[in-house]
């Protein structure tokens, strides 16, 4: 509405639940039963104990290497190369971040949402707000907005 996300719906066919978020109205999982639950990031941890996901086949040298050299500092890696399903990871707390550097609309607009209504927070790599607009710039992904400057800075060092 207007440039803005204002809801988001991810599926999952194989599990056959909807991950819903809505403005202001917070994200919740909509079981295959039927079941409505209220979901939640997970809570901030150093980043030597978070687990998250680096998108390496879009970012170029040298900062792929960097990113791949500094994401060590975490506990953890997952790749899923499918964002909806990272997203879902983030929202639900089984996950702390993740870094995208191609920001197609039908990969992040979704996701960001129920992420930030799970109580998450995102922002691009220059720390400018994400907009449905925006299709290049990366963006990160992080608990909350000091997990997420922590990230930033430890993720980026030279």
């Amino acid at each position: 509405v207007k440039g803005e996300t204002v809801a988001g719906i991810i599926h999952d066919p194989v599990g056959k639940d909807w991950l819903i978020g809505a403005k202001g109205a917070g994200s919740h999982i909509r079981h295959a039963d039927g079941a409505l639950e209220k979901v939640r990031v997970a809570a901030a941890v150093p980043i030597s104990q978070m687990t998250g996901a680096v998108s390496w086949q879009y970012l170029p040298e040298p900062e792929r290497s960097r990113l791949a050299r500094n994401q060590t500092k975490a506990l953890s890696q997952f790749g899923y190369r499918c964002a909806a399903h990272e997203y879902r990871l983030l929202a639900s707390g089984h996950a702390h971040f993740v870094v995208y550097n191609k920001l197609m609309p039908w990969d992040h607009l979704a996701g960001v949402l129920i992420h930030q209504e799970a109580g998450g927070y995102a922002a691009r790599i220059d720390g400018s707000a994400y907009l449905p607009s925006h299709v290049d710039g990366g963006i990160l992904v992080a608990p909350d907005k000091d997990s997420w400057q922590e990230l930033r800075r430890e993720l980026w060092a030279d």
